[in-house]
């Protein structure tokens, strides 16, 4: 077991161990830390706690010191002239000709660092571009190629359910998501319906994805036949939330009726399969 601090930097929602090296820390705190980055300012996500050793990918790097008034002034300053710099940036990316788009910039809290976020469709030749921006900041520029997703992370957005993206308020990682997901749902197949601010499918649609999986497959095929109550008919569709079962049904006199029946109350003859 080891003991650790959970961080979280402003760019992102995942948390990150580091060794408190004794010092105590409060959920509302902050703390300066030295990552791949530069030295950093993170907010505690947890306070001291034991993990396993599983956890923890070595070594683990200490913190260097609980967050001061002046380290907070500083990260403050640095907030503030977010903006200069991501407008000077994409000024001398227009001058160099770059296809690529500025989506952040800031300093590293000790201010010897500028690191530049963009997105672009394939590679850039940036070489001359950190030239000249090291000439405009007289600091190191590092620039960073990062994708639709983390863009929207970084820069925030409103899903079409009102609420925040789930890359900005607790997704890590992205989990794969397909086009069937969203056809297995009976969704939309338009791309403007299912996709996110990013442009990419959805992540919600993978949260249900499970639970449609495992009543899809229990369902009668369309077109089968099943066994009702009412006698022999033809499903015509099904509602996996309801978990019911539409049947056609022929009468005596050669007319149809058609019945709903929950899915326990219906005998299929053949079962879904993800594959039809």
């Amino acid at each position: 077991m080891a003991i650790v601090v959970g961080i979280k930097f402003r760019t992102g929602s995942k948390v990150y161990y580091f060794d408190p090296i004794g010092i105590d820390f409060t959920d509302s705190d902050h703390a300066v830390v030295e990552t791949s980055r530069g030295i950093e300012y993170g907010k505690v996500a947890f306070a001291n706690k034991e993990v396993s050793d599983k956890e923890i990918v070595p070594p683990l790097k200490p913190v260097l010191r609980k967050a001061t008034p002046a380290d907070d002034a500083r990260h403050e300053k640095n907030l503030s002239e977010r903006g200069e710099l991501i407008a000077s940036a994409t000024e001398k990316c227009l001058e160099h000709g770059l296809s690529m788009k500025v989506a952040d910039a800031e300093y590293t809290l000790d201010r010897s660092k500028v690191i530049i976020h963009f997105t672009a469709d394939g590679r850039v030749d940036f070489r001359d571009l950190v030239k000249d921006l090291a000439n405009v900041f007289r600091v190191r520029i590092e620039l960073r190629q990062i994708y639709e997703r983390d863009e929207i992370k970084l820069r925030g957005a409103l899903g079409s359910c009102g609420r925040p993206c789930c890359c900005i308020t607790h997704l890590n990682d992205y989990d794969k998501v397909t086009i069937k997901m969203a056809k297995l749902q009976g969704l939309s197949l338009s791309p403007q319906k299912i996709s996110g601010c990013c442009g990419k499918l959805m992540c919600c649609l993978r949260y249900e994805h499970p639970y449609y999986q495992e009543m899809f497959k229990k369902m009668p095929k369309i077109n089968s036949k099943a066994d009702t109550p009412d006698g022999m008919g033809i499903v015509i569709s099904h509602d996996i939330l309801k978990q019911q079962v539409k049947v056609k049904i022929e009468g005596k006199d050669g007319s149809y009726e058609f019945k709903t029946y929950p899915l326990d109350k219906v005998g299929a003859k053949q079962k879904q399969s993800e594959d039809d």
